[in-house]
């Protein structure tokens, strides 16, 4: 009994010693794993945010291309860089807003081949699309855009490419009346607006000929950015059948604003 009591002890000993070995060999594979993935994970983070990166980009080009395609002529712009605009100028008045050359009239294109260049050279930059040479753009307050937008859309009227800024603007895109083959026949307008001028028309802007625009899809200091509503795909129309839906639409907001705000969205204001 002696010798069966000391081997069953023997047994079960031996039993607690195997059970309390693969709890050992459980934790040391488990923390092997975990190990492992730790590891992997970090990697696979950085993988990942590579490939949106390149997804972003390539998607950017498109977009890019797709707009020069439909014939807006574009150029390089400054872009965000931290708080500042990537020009440095101390002070910028329009940051990430404005064209990095002084000559971006002769310099937009719609060529392929030189978008693609600026666009691989300067990932981070924003385009203009320099107006007047064969479209027009409508600038309005965007609660007053997306009212016109939706009662244009109804009404039938041809409606061409459409844009959103975060900065709370929208913008039509027509085809041009800036350029006739008369130069004494170019319709000047009370609306017209130029880079320098855009504070004094604060309602409706026309931007035609010596002005531009931001083109989808840019970036905004703040994290804002601007968007396409309707892309370049669609027709260029005739800006004269969009005013009257957008004059009235800025009319009546600047009518359901209060009193204190209405300097800010009336129609041009004369200093």
């Amino acid at each position: 009994m002696g010798d069966g009591s000391q081997n069953i002890g023997g047994i079960e000993g031996g039993s607690g010693t195997d059970r309390a070995s693969g709890t050992d060999r459980d934790r040391e594979r488990g923390a092997r794993g975990r190990t492992g993935w730790e590891t992997r994970l970090p990697q696979w983070l950085r993988r990942r945010a590579r490939e949106d990166a390149a997804d972003t980009a390539s998607d950017r080009v498109e977009l890019l291309l797709a707009t020069a395609g439909a014939g807006l002529p574009l150029a390089p712009a400054a872009h965000p860089a931290g708080f500042r605009c990537s020009c440095e100028r101390i002070g910028c008045p329009t940051p990430a807003r404005h064209p990095v050359s002084f000559a971006w009239q002769t310099q937009a294109t719609h060529e392929r081949a030189t978008i693609e260049r600026w666009a691989d050279e300067q990932p981070e930059a924003n385009f203009i699309t320099a107006t007047g040479m064969v479209h027009d753009v409508l600038d309005v307050p965007a609660p007053a855009g997306r009212a016109a937008l939706e009662r244009l859309l109804g009404e039938g009227p041809e409606v061409g490419p459409v844009a959103e800024s975060g900065e709370g603007r929208m913008l039509f895109f027509t085809a041009t009346r800036g350029t006739p083959e008369d130069e004494d026949e170019w319709w000047p307008c009370a609306l017209d607006c130029h880079p320098e001028t855009m504070d004094e028309h604060p309602g409706l802007r026309w931007h035609s000929r010596g002005s531009y625009v931001l083109v989808p899809p840019a970036r905004l200091p703040d994290g804002l950015t601007v968007d396409w509503v309707r892309g370049p795909e669609h027709p260029l129309p005739d800006p004269l059948t969009l005013l009257e839906a957008l004059a009235d639409a800025c009319a009546r907001y600047a009518d359901e604003t209060d009193a204190h705000d209405r300097d800010s969205v009336a129609w041009p204001v004369r200093r």
